[in-house]
């Protein structure tokens, strides 16, 4: 198992959770995606996404930066 980052924080929906699944199909079962993205639309919308592709949003954590969320996806 093993963690990789995407940083989404300047992309705009639909865009955020399109990059998301691309990072998510290169993962093998397991590996955990930590998804950096901003409130709003992409906070609403990846986590829901994700779930409803059939992965599994482990966490969902406000960063030191206000606004700044980081969401912890496993595939």
């Amino acid at each position: 198992m093993a963690t990789y980052f995407l940083d989404i924080t300047r992309e705009h929906c639909p865009m955020t959770f399109v990059k998301t699944k691309i990072e998510l199909g290169k993962l093998r079962i397991g590996d955990i995606l930590n998804v950096r993205l901003s409130e709003g639309e992409p906070l609403e919308n990846v986590p829901k996404s994700a779930t409803e592709q059939g992965f599994q949003v482990i966490s969902v954590i406000e960063t030191e930066t206000k606004g700044i969320y980081n969401v912890e996806i496993e595939k």
